[in-house]
């Protein structure tokens, strides 16, 4: 029988397309840039548009609607509570990924961001995860500083507290030297180490960098210093040439035109500059660092003899984060209010604990041209994201990809390489969601020319943002005040960056959109409601 392959799924948060030396960054992302330059990249590889949703459609092979997230756990709002799919946490409507592995003898591990469930009995190790430690919240301090609460402040950060959990048991403290990423890494080179060298493994390694808070060790932001104070379009037109370069976007693509949701950067003083500039230092040393940990990982499979039988799976889990945290209706001015009663957000201070910062939506921009927007929006700049596979027993060594592809393909297509079945709609007893994502196995192996033919339908929705896709057509219902708050139609082969509204001129392709989106709202429970984003 032929030894079964290992299975390493890495996962960054809140990453941008072209962040990563591989799809076109200048950040020093060596090891993930080998594994991108040794294995296959895939261009047209769609999340959800935010964090949660995607991590239940990866493990799941389904929709975020039917696992239990139809929105984040942090933005249910009163009509949603209660709600099937709306649970806030993994549900018991689907099994898991790896609690089908474990069945079939691999051993599961897991080190790093969970944002499935807050509690005990919803944590890693109760949906299959033999060993794991894990940051349960969606955010925290990547260096666990909690600084002393004179009063209990509602608002984002009171709402996610630094949970971290082993296995069953709850940490009540950190190692003082603690970092996030190197945390993560350090405990799945652990569990790696001390695994059952007779079974195959499935290791999950999903990082909280490079979420914010913007926090990264000096010595590595220092070698960011100056390399961003001409701004963000700058940047941006550097990045774009790059992809064109690397052959990852068309020569003759036209970018969706930056959207100003925030002052220019020719407007902004030298200090609001400066600060706006170190923050993006901070970042790209956080991506940095991220792949240092992954590559101390991929280095211990290669001393094992393990690298040449593990499939290896890159991605973010959504677009990269543009969001003015700061203005957010609901609670943007406590927020504010409580950063500067508890942290030291100065010029010198920024990327360390006690600071607490994001780099806004012209910097995300950057990395998701030439796409339309960035995370939480359902357009391709919050929902296209980077993603590589390498796995050195499929011909795919250098290859590029621009087939569509989707997170809920991930699962289908581990468990046909692991020979494990789907059980389809009943598991021990109890009815359980059937795979909606396709198995990439037939693509790899080149038995077929792509995953999903022109026919496939995929649909989104988020904080009442919606759209629809078949083949290269999409529809995009984005409310106000950043959209029109009406469908817009678009085709990505000749407008990747969603400029040219095709609605007015192609009534009868909006319309059978529109039909196959009502058909996803049935067969998924989709609810619509307001955003808790908009202006009150």
């Amino acid at each position: 029988m032929p030894q079964r392959p290992n299975f390493l799924v890495i996962l960054a948060d809140d990453l941008g397309f072209s962040d990563i030396g591989a799809f076109g960054g200048e950040i020093a992302t060596p090891h993930l840039d080998a594994l991108a330059n040794n294995g296959l990249r895939l261009t047209d590889f769609h999340t959800a548009p935010t964090c949660s949703p995607t991590r239940s459609m990866l493990l799941t092979g389904t929709d975020h609607h039917i696992a239990g997230i139809g929105t984040m756990a942090e933005t249910l709002t009163p009509e949603l509570i209660g709600k099937p799919g709306y649970e806030g946490y993994l549900n018991d409507r689907v099994v898991a990924l790896p609690e089908l592995l474990r069945e079939a003898g691999y051993q599961t591990l897991m080190s790093g961001k969970w944002h499935l469930g807050l509690k005990a009995e919803l944590a890693p190790h109760a949906r299959g995860f033999e060993r794991s430690f894990s940051l349960l919240p969606g955010a925290a301090n990547h260096y666990g500083f909690e600084p002393t609460y004179d009063e209990q402040t509602p608002g984002l950060l009171k709402s996610t507290p630094a949970l971290y959990i082993e296995d069953d048991t709850f940490l009540d403290e950190l190692p003082k030297d603690f970092y996030s990423s190197d945390a993560f890494g350090d405990k799945l080179l652990q569990y790696l180490k001390e695994r059952d060298q007779t079974r195959p493994f499935f290791a999950y390694l999903p990082f909280s960098a490079p979420h914010w808070p913007l926090q990264a060790p000096a010595d590595i932001v220092e070698k960011y210093r100056g390399r961003y104070d001409a701004g963000p379009e700058v940047l941006r037109l550097e990045r774009l040439e790059k992809l064109k370069a690397l052959g990852l976007i068309e020569p003759d693509v036209e970018p969706h035109p930056l959207i100003q949701l925030t002052q220019q950067w020719d407007a902004l003083s030298e200090e609001q500059k400066q600060i706006s500039a170190r923050a993006m230092e901070v970042y790209a040393a956080m991506v940095e660092r991220m792949d240092w940990n992954i590559g101390r990982v991929v280095d211990y499979l290669r001393q094992q003899g393990q690298l040449d039988n593990t499939f290896i799976l890159f991605m973010s889990d959504n677009g990269a984060e543009g969001a003015l945290l700061e203005a957010f209706p609901k609670f943007g001015p406590e927020l504010v209010t409580y950063l500067s009663q508890h942290y030291d957000n100065s010029l010198d201070n920024i990327g360390r604990a006690n600071s607490y910062v994001w780099y806004g939506p012209n910097w995300a921009q950057v990395a998701t041209a030439p796409s339309r927007l960035f995370k939480a929006f359902t357009t391709e700049g919050g929902i296209r994201v980077p993603a590589l596979l390498h796995y050195p027993q499929l011909a795919i060594k250098g290859q590029i990809s621009h087939g569509f592809g989707t997170v809920m393909d991930i699962t289908p297509t581990i468990l046909d390489l692991a020979g494990v079945r789907h059980p389809g709609k009943l598991w021990h007893g109890k009815s359980v969601a059937p795979l909606r994502g396709k198995s990439w196995l037939g693509f790899l192996s080149g038995e077929t020319a792509q995953v999903h033919d022109e026919h496939t339908v995929t649909g989104w929705e988020l904080f009442g943002r919606r759209a629809i896709r078949q083949g290269s057509w999409k529809a995009v219902w984005i409310p106000g005040p950043v959209g029109p708050a009406t469908w817009q139609l678009y085709d990505l082969s000749n407008d990747p960056g969603e400029i040219h509204d095709l609605a007015l001129s192609q009534p009868e392709k909006l319309s059978a959109l529109i039909g196959h989106w009502q058909q996803y709202v049935e067969e998924t429970g989709v609810i619509l409601s307001e955003s808790p984003f908009q202006p009150d």
